[in-house]
């Protein structure tokens, strides 16, 4: 019987990222961009011209030279997988696809507690092994740490309902407020889920993970605490065992972080809508912050990205958890030299 050679991880030479999720860095911040291996880069264009977004997603050659193109050109302290939160509905056969200037659709939504019944049961080490595949490919490439994700319930759930995206989330809310029932059985089943993924994603080698909750923010204070919160809590809980930080993003987490911080992630990243620095005094030292740089201020000259820079960089100096990160994902838009001056800005504050 011959035994499974193992792919050799390279060592980290920057742990950066790691070491303020954990808040103890004590040099200038860990910075990387959400979406930052996207279409404001014209090496990914030209990928895409070639490839389908779901191919992109789905082989794991490409991912890895997809997720490892904004390191090349313009070196943040951290990769995050190229991939999609949606690939758990792709997974459980709602058929998945993106049209270009329309955005994902799934062309068999729930509507109603028997289609969610009607659900399989997901063996993620099967339908979702390109994944990992993809994992273990980067970690015999990276020297920065490597972000897994996923989407959260509540987001994912929406999804599943609306068909796409819908920011009114109409059919998603009256369901919830209708037959709350059947919509945490559909929460608690995305939840399970989701463990399950994460874990195969840390089993493949990630080294922190984060969670999306993009639509979180048309849900109101109560709807928050038992549709989104208590879910995203159940995730933690779930991964506590792994020992992997995990971040927690959803829009509106200005309004939210002080319920986020109850679920003890290791990160809470923060939209542009509040002083990051005032937020620093009401949540606790032991979990990082990230954020909170508008992704419009990449359209801006670049002494007014620098002053933003300074103001925030003073702002949280000395701060042991502090990531430095936009509030969102980068505009498809966004000029390039923009993106690198910000990056090679926040490396001129020293080690």
């Amino acid at each position: 019987m011959m035994l499974q050679v193992m792919p050799q991880k390279l060592k980290l030479t920057n742990d950066r990222l790691l070491k303020a999720l954990s808040c103890q860095n004590t040099g200038r911040p860990p910075v990387w961009l959400m979406r930052q291996a996207g279409r404001y880069m014209p090496e990914y264009r030209a990928l895409r011209a070639k490839y389908s977004f779901l191919d992109m997603c789905h082989q794991p050659e490409l991912v890895v030279e997809i997720t490892q193109l904004p390191l090349t050109v313009f070196g943040m302290d951290a990769a995050i997988l190229f991939s999609d939160i949606l690939v758990i509905p792709e997974a459980l056969g709602l058929g998945l696809r993106f049209e270009d200037q329309v955005g994902p659709i799934l062309e068999r939504p729930l509507k109603t507690p028997a289609d969610i019944a009607a659900l399989p049961v997901l063996d993620v080490s099967d339908s979702l092994s390109y994944v990992a595949q993809s994992i273990r490919l980067l970690k015999e490439r990276l020297e920065v740490p490597l972000l897994g994700f996923a989407g959260a319930p509540f987001t994912i759930a929406s999804y599943m309902i609306e068909g796409g995206s819908s920011p009114a989330l109409k059919k998603t809310k009256q369901w919830m407020l209708r037959d709350p029932v059947s919509f945490h059985r559909l929460l608690e089943k995305i939840a399970d889920d989701t463990i399950a993924y994460l874990n195969l994603q840390i089993d493949a080698g990630v080294d922190a993970v984060q969670l999306f909750d993009s639509w979180a923010h048309v849900l109101g204070h109560v709807q928050f605490r038992e549709f989104s919160l208590a879910y995203l809590k159940r995730i933690v809980e779930g991964l506590k065992p792994r020992n992997v930080p995990v971040i927690l993003f959803c829009r509106g987490a200005s309004v939210f972080a002080k319920q986020l911080a109850e679920a003890a992630p290791a990160g809470i990243s923060l939209d542009w809508n509040t002083d990051i620095t005032q937020m620093r005094l009401t949540i606790p030292q032991s979990i990082a912050l990230q954020g909170n740089i508008d992704p419009d201020l990449l359209y801006a000259p670049k002494e007014v990205i620098q002053k933003e820079l300074d103001r925030l960089i003073t702002g949280m100096k000395g701060d042991k958890g502090f990531i430095l990160n936009l509030g969102h994902g980068i505009h498809p838009d966004t000029p390039v030299d923009a993106v690198k001056y910000l990056i090679d800005a926040v490396k001129r504050y020293g080690d």
